[in-house]
């Protein structure tokens, strides 16, 4: 199996990279090659004994796609993106790279196909971020996408041409909504979500953390560890069984902020949550009134997907996978 991973350098990037490393396999193959692409270098995954190849591209210029699918992977997951509070501030650069950039790799393959018979499994990040309120609590599957922000239409969009394309058999697609993934390792970035991940990650390493919305925000999360879960099973699956509404929105934990901290306070104490310093940000806060509280995921629990069931299983997977089991 060759396996292309673009968006390689990111957090899930990075964790897919080695977890496929450790399985060794995909759809009952060995992985023998993998091809590891973003805008900047990626790490190769440590251990991996196959042929890594490393690739700087910018998705969004054409022939980058061409270049990446030449080697004709086995596999593609498709995870780059420009997150939600980047692209609704930089309105060209989230259309170009988010939307432009994936019809660019979708049509490169669709060429490569006519060509020569080329037909990967491509895995697609998908966002829950294609709904958008009013909204009902649980989110039904059949659920309209009514996206409020740059971010969440680029996704939908992208949805559609999955389908469309996988339709007609130029791939085998799947798109995976994913939840906010919480808790995430490393510094802050540009997602209007990541302050989930930073009221959690910053107390538990004694650094203070900024909460710019109210503590009674809903919303819908799943570990990294889950994340990449999501990908593997994605790829494994029979895309028979899933039909031809190829979108999925993924299992996770329906929290507020107020859950969120009193899990952290469980698992930590009270000193962690004195961490916390309240400061509204008026941007976020309005993105967050959009934004999905939680979803039945009826269809891809059916089909195997699963996460966590509480936050402070959330918490102690970040303990075990980036703190080295300790706090």
């Amino acid at each position: 199996m060759h396996i292309l991973v673009i968006g390689a350098a990111g957090m899930v990037g990075r964790k897919l990279a080695q977890r496929l490393t450790r399985d060794g396999e995909l759809q009952g193959q060995q992985i023998t090659a993998m091809t590891l692409a973003d805008v900047v270098a990626a790490e190769p995954p440590v251990g991996f004994t196959g042929k890594v190849t490393i690739e700087t591209v910018d998705l969004s210029e054409p022939a980058a796609s061409e270049k990446l699918i030449a080697g004709r992977p086995d596999v593609i997951f498709h995870l780059a993106a420009i997150v939600s509070g980047e692209a609704e501030l930089d309105f060209e650069k989230g259309y170009q790279i988010n939307l432009d950039g994936t019809r660019y790799l979708f049509e490169a393959i669709r060429h490569a196909h006519m060509a020569d018979g080329f037909r990967p499994r491509v895995v697609f990040t998908s966002s829950i971020a294609v709904v958008g309120a009013p909204l009902p609590y649980p989110i039904p599957d059949e659920f309209h996408t009514t996206p409020l922000t740059s971010y969440g239409t680029q996704k939908a969009i992208c949805e559609l041409l999955l389908s469309d394309y996988s339709r007609k058999g130029f791939f085998d697609g799947i798109g995976i909504r994913l939840p906010t993934i919480c808790i995430r390792p490393g510094k802050p970035n540009k997602a209007a979500s990541g302050f989930f991940s930073n009221i959690l990650r910053e107390p538990l390493v004694g650094q203070e953390a900024i909460l710019p919305v109210t503590e009674d925000v809903r919303h819908w999360h799943a570990s990294p560890r889950s994340a990449v879960g999501f990908l593997i099973h994605s790829a494994n699956m029979d895309l028979e069984q899933v039909g031809p509404r190829r979108n999925l929105s993924m299992p996770g934990l329906s929290a507020t902020v107020g859950e969120q901290i009193e899990a952290l306070r469980r698992v930590a104490g009270e000193k962690a949550v004195k961490l916390i310093r309240h400061e509204p940000d008026e941007m976020i806060m309005r993105i967050c009134a959009g934004w999905a509280p939680g979803f039945e995921a009826t269809r891809a629990r059916a089909l195997g997907f699963t996460a966590e069931s509480s936050f402070d299983e959330i918490i102690k997977v970040h303990i075990e996978d980036e703190l080295g089991g300790k706090l």
